[in-house]
């Protein structure tokens, strides 16, 4: 029987591409016995340490160097020696420490003196250190560890990239008409044992009698996702289907963000037609201070009204969060169908925020609560910089531009795929609710650039979302520049479902060597086996082209063929 083995190492820095603050990460790699590593993740860390937090709440960056891995029980324990934020070792040296019993789930990130399953040993001898610094003490453990094959399932199904495997049409189909045929979807299998039914375009010039009532068609199975880009130098998009009729609104980097503009379109595809035409319902105006950053402006029913939920600034650059709601029986596209804009407040009446920006406010309701996420910041650009952190509050639907609790920070970028290169983000937060979970979705690392990445902090749907202790921060990204060929700097999504109610993600990304502005992208979510939303399956890996060509025999009702 061959072995299963289990590797950790660190990544080589790559300069504009993978920088110190990911390389230095415990990354995994698979191998069975005979057969080269595969590296997990697309190559991606997984275990980032923890950022310090300073007396004056800036965020010290930190690292890891020389990972390795143990057996304690029914754990297996992944180590390593930390780093400060110039990558050097941490004063006061020590071991950061991960568990887990299957490589999908860790724990949280702990501290120990002494490295894991060394007590009782003969100290190790001295080895070289990384060039230009001292001897370092070799650290004991190992880089590769056997596991059972038991694991390799549910491995393969968070970690390695899910690949289309088969396309199984209905073995008996019966029609009334051939417009029912448009009805009939294609069960596509994936290689993690999930499976999703597409829907087909069928070719009736290609309709074939066999006798007996029974027919033979051919189709083919056209991928959800369009290419990229849709639309470019728009970020942070939105896409709302409502009475009938499409809607797109974003970021519009070609006016240099000011102004809101909407687009309106009888299909999804109509909204990114070459003569799409775009509508600007909230123009520059100097004495209402709506001058700069029209930003994120997203669409939200709550109670039952339209919101836009963005962000704006006066002529002093500070951009704050405001909503705009749609009059009764207002048109979308008509800047007169809409409300003044009004800043968001606390629940005091007091501004959200005195000092810094707020942006990027989304809004979502769990359980019976309904919730606002947020974006704020300050001492941006000085050495006071927070970085940006995810805030969350209740409201109520009937007033919701004031806040009913007061704002609870939920997440701040102290991971290495949240601050890279001096990017100190966690921005763009959106809710996906699926079952009893909440994934929300958010942004990290740089908004313009190769570094952009989407995360996700989970939550049971039921608790009480203003206490932190119910939310897990997963502990690497789950969409990078890593997870789709051509796509670089993906981020800042919302979700949506089209016509079929097929899920799908919305973002911004790049392709730096074509484009210098971000533009706007969507592909399907894919629910794997255990029901995780994966971004990373697109094109090939939706549906391979070998798989799209398929053949449909069904019996057709007598006298309705034509």
């Amino acid at each position: 029987m061959n072995r299963t083995i289990i590797r950790v190492y660190t990544e080589k820095i790559v300069e504009n591409k993978y920088p110190a603050s990911l390389a230095n990460s415990v990354h995994f790699a698979l191998g069975r016995e005979g057969k080269p590593f595969q590296s997990l993740n697309q190559g991606y860390g997984i275990l980032f340490a923890r950022a310090a937090i300073r007396e004056d709440n800036t965020i010290a960056e930190r690292g890891i160097r020389n990972p390795r891995l143990c057996k304690e029980g029914d754990e297996y324990l992944i180590y390593a020696e930390p780093l400060d934020e110039n990558w050097n070792p941490l004063e006061g040296g020590g071991y950061l420490v991960w568990r887990t019993r299957d490589f999908v789930r860790f724990s949280e990130q702990e501290w120990t003196e002494a490295a894991p399953g060394s007590e009782g040993r003969e100290k190790p001898e001295a080895a070289p250190g990384p060039k230009g610094r001292e001897a370092q003490e070799a650290v004991p453990g190992a880089e590769e560890l056997e596991i059972p094959e038991g694991l390799l399932a549910g491995i393969y199904e968070r970690w390695v990239p899910l690949q289309s495997v088969a396309a199984e049409v209905p073995a008996q189909v019966r029609l009334r008409s051939l417009e029912e045929l448009e009805q009939v979807r294609v069960k596509v299998s994936y290689s993690d044992g999930s499976a999703d039914d597409k829907p087909v375009c069928w070719n009736r010039e290609s309709l074939t009698a066999l006798g007996d009532g029974k027919y033979r068609v051919a189709g083919r199975i056209e991928p959800v996702d369009t290419g990229f880009p849709l639309a470019v130098g728009y970020a942070d998009p939105v896409l709302l289907f409502r009475e009938g009729v499409w809607y797109f609104l974003a970021t519009n980097d070609n006016v240099n963000d000011i102004g809101l503009f909407v687009r309106r379109a009888d299909t999804l595809e109509g909204l990114f037609a070459e003569d799409a035409e775009e509508h600007c319902i909230l123009a520059y105006n100097e004495e209402k201070g709506f001058c700069q950053t029209f930003w994120a402006p997203e669409f939200h029913e709550i109670g039952g009204v339209l919101y836009i939920l963005f962000a704006v600034g006066g002529r002093q650059w500070a951009p704050q969060c405001h909503m705009m709601r749609l009059k009764e029986g207002g048109e979308i596209t008509d800047a007169s169908g809409w409300e003044e804009p009004v800043r968001v407040c606390r629940a005091d009446g007091n501004p959200l925020a005195t000092d810094g920006i707020t942006l990027d406010m989304t809004c979502f309701k769990a359980g019976d609560s309904c919730y606002v996420c947020w974006s704020y910041r300050y001492g941006i650009g000085t050495p006071k910089d927070t970085g940006s952190m995810l805030y969350i509050a209740t409201v109520d639907e009937s007033r919701p531009e004031r806040l009913t609790s007061e704002p609870v920070l939920l997440s701040r970028p102290l991971y290495g795929w949240e601050n890279t290169s001096g990017t100190i983000n966690n921005e763009g937060p959106y809710a996906l609710i699926l079952g009893d979970t909440v994934y929300l979705a958010y942004s990290g690392g740089d908004a313009g650039g190769y570094y952009y990445v989407v995360g996700y902090l989970t939550a049971p749907a039921g608790r009480n979302l203003l206490d932190v202790e119910n939310w897990t921060k997963l502990p690497t990204a789950v969409f990078s520049s890593s997870s789709i060929e051509g796509i670089q700097g993906p981020g800042h999504n919302s979700f949506f479902r089209d016509e079929q109610g097929r899920l799908m993600i919305a973002y911004h990304a790049q392709e730096r060597e074509k484009y210098f502005k971000r533009c706007t992208a969507f592909h399907r979510v894919h629910l794997s086996k255990s029901g995780f939303p994966l971004l990373n399956v697109a094109g090939e890996r939706d549906v391979a082209e070998k798989l799209r060509q398929v053949e449909l025999t069904f019996t057709m009702e007598q006298g309705n063929i034509g």
